[in-house]
């Protein structure tokens, strides 16, 4: 019996709501109660929450909350070979270049790609500071012998941030150009952005194999690309007018004035995105370690399987580590990049 049985027999519904009743999937509550976890859902005493589940007890006509999962489920499954047969030979490319992008980096030896890496640093900063910081990093990586994993953790971060930019600026100077395109884009930059990072890789499992660089590289990409997106929007869009007029009264082109005149305007807050961008991809590579993704995410993850603190706590350190120096490198970018508008 139902709380609101009453309800249905005094609308005189009873004959329809019992017809044709049988055993329906177990309701959310009895799902939770199976894998030891309390619902969390207002108490079932007094009067409860007319919610599916709650109705169902009175009209088994009325759908469960278990109902609408299965179909979405269903719907999924229903579609999932021919999204395959399409995703399959696009994202091939993604598998490609982790894969080699991973194998350069731990077949590399040590003593000539931690210098590169260093230069790199020091090209793009010319901060000693910066420069002095990502050497004293990748010796102390070394020398807990967690450099071989933080340098797989960072192959990664390479091409999947590499590839939010190519993907992400064009689309958001697209947004730019288009008021119509950025009100239908906001709304899945939303979804992408507020979506939990485990969400991300349940329809990926289904679609690829886990033994697949892909499907760790899509989960990335798609959680990080949002802030290159939209601070290329607003960059572009906070272009002073004045000063796209005067492009235009020189009778630049478009293509003309976006490549001399806004792009370089929007540089700075370009910079910004592809900062917050380098940031999220290295916290979706640590959740992707439970989808075969390589580097310090492999120790954290056993550390909470094994309860081994110290491999945990330690690995977790060298990825604090890489992320200063990710950010420091990219922050001392963006400020040359302003150093060098502001002296023109």
């Amino acid at each position: 019996m139902g709380f609101y049985d009453g309800i249905f027999d005094s609308l005189g519904l009873r004959g329809w709501c019992d017809k044709n009743a049988g055993d329906g999937p177990m309701s959310m509550d009895q799902l939770l109660g199976k894998l030891g976890t309390d619902g969390g859902g207002a108490p079932t005493e007094g009067f409860p929450f007319p919610s599916l589940d709650a109705l169902h007890d009175s009209c088994s006509r009325i759908i469960q909350t278990r109902d609408m999962t299965s179909a979405v489920e269903n719907l999924f499954l229903s579609v999932r070979d021919e999204l395959k047969s399409v995703l399959d030979p696009l994202t091939q490319p993604l598998s490609w270049a982790l894969d080699n992008m991973l194998n350069l980096f731990t077949n590399t030896p040590w003593w000539v790609l931690v210098p590169l890496l260093i230069a790199l640093a020091w090209l793009v900063t010319r901060s000693i500071a910066v420069t002095m910081t990502v050497a004293t990093s990748f010796l102390f990586l070394g020398a807990i012998d967690h450099l071989d994993l933080a340098l797989q953790t960072l192959s990664i971060i390479f091409v999947c941030t590499g590839l939010c930019v190519l993907l992400g600026v064009p689309i958001g100077i697209l947004m730019s150009k288009s008021n119509l395109m950025q009100r239908v884009a906001i709304p899945i930059l939303d979804l992408l952005q507020t979506l939990p990072s485990f969400v991300y890789l349940i329809p990926l499992i289904f679609l690829f194999s886990v033994t697949e660089s892909k499907l760790y590289g899509i989960a990335i990409i798609l959680y990080a690309i949002v802030p290159v997106i939209r601070l290329t929007d607003l960059g572009i869009r906070l272009v002073d007018k004045d000063v796209i007029e005067a492009a235009d009264a020189f009778g630049m082109s478009r293509t003309q004035k976006l490549l001399g005149v806004e792009l370089p305007l929007a540089l700075p807050n370009i910079m910004a995105g592809i900062n917050q961008t380098i940031m999220m991809s290295l916290a979706m590579v640590v959740i992707a370690s439970l989808v075969s993704a390589p580097g310090l995410g492999v120790l954290v993850l056993r550390g909470i399987r094994n309860l081994e603190i110290g491999v945990g706590m330690v690995a977790g350190l060298g990825i604090v580590l890489l992320a200063v120096v990710l950010d420091r490198s990219s922050k001392a970018a963006l400020q040359r990049i302003n150093v060098t508008h502001e002296g023109k």
